[in-house]
């Protein structure tokens, strides 16, 4: 089943530094070092949160997401 794109939107906005956009996406590995480094410090997250709004976020089986 695919994944919304809005959901992972506002995820990745609004709590983005603690990776729960990556644990919807089920990208649970990925999500656990964006909780250690808080996204990155930030940076992890602004990528993240563009490479979603663009439509290049992908899931954990690499299927884009629904819109």
């Amino acid at each position: 089943m695919q994944k919304s794109w809005i959901v992972a939107v506002l995820l990745c906005f609004f709590l983005g530094a603690i990776g729960v956009h990556r644990f919807y996406v089920g990208k649970v590995g990925t999500g656990i070092l964006q909780i250690v480094t808080l996204g990155g410090l930030g940076v992890w997250v602004l990528i993240d949160f563009i490479m979603i709004l663009i439509g290049k976020f992908t899931d954990k089986q690499g299927q884009p997401l629904a819109k």
